[in-house]
């Protein structure tokens, strides 16, 4: 045979990655693949402000709500909050019904009278005097300080 010379096949042309179709497909994947994320995580991440947002209203109101109980029920001090007599005057041989309401007291103490009584935010005790009478009501707390209120029933 002769000998020929090899022919040498030109090596063929380098493509560019931009002509080649996958890399389209994969970049638009990817981009598609971002844009749905941060959708979520956007959306994720608001949804979380605002339950934050909720969860310190609802904390700043129950703060305030009890805040006001505690001043409705005498705050921290000792104190006589209702003392009345219903009805404020009787006949000889009825009854009476005296009410208190007391905040932050330890013991009280009704004179005169014959039931019991206890530190209550709202109570209410019977009583019959034979004569026109004055009720003291005397409050005292832990530390010792005491208060006094007082109140008269005519009995005709």
């Amino acid at each position: 045979m002769l000998n020929q010379p090899e022919l040498q096949q030109p090596d063929p042309p380098l493509k560019s990655i931009f002509k080649k179709p996958s890399f389209y497909s994969k970049l638009a994947f990817t981009i598609a693949a971002l844009i749905i994320f941060w959708i979520f995580f956007s959306r994720w991440w608001q949804n979380r402000s605002i339950e934050y947002r909720a969860k310190e209203a609802a904390a700043a109101k129950q703060r305030a709500d009890d805040r006001a109980t505690l001043e409705q029920m005498g705050g921290k001090e000792l104190a006589i909050q209702t003392f009345y007599a219903t009805p404020g005057e009787i006949r000889r041989g009825q009854s009476v019904q005296l009410c208190y309401g007391v905040a932050n007291a330890k013991s009280v103490k009704l004179e005169p009278q014959s039931s019991p009584v206890w530190p209550s935010y709202s109570r209410c005790v019977n009583d019959s005097p034979a004569k026109t009478t004055t009720y003291t009501l005397t409050i005292a707390d832990a530390a010792g300080n005491t208060k006094s209120q007082s109140l008269t029933v005519q009995v005709r």
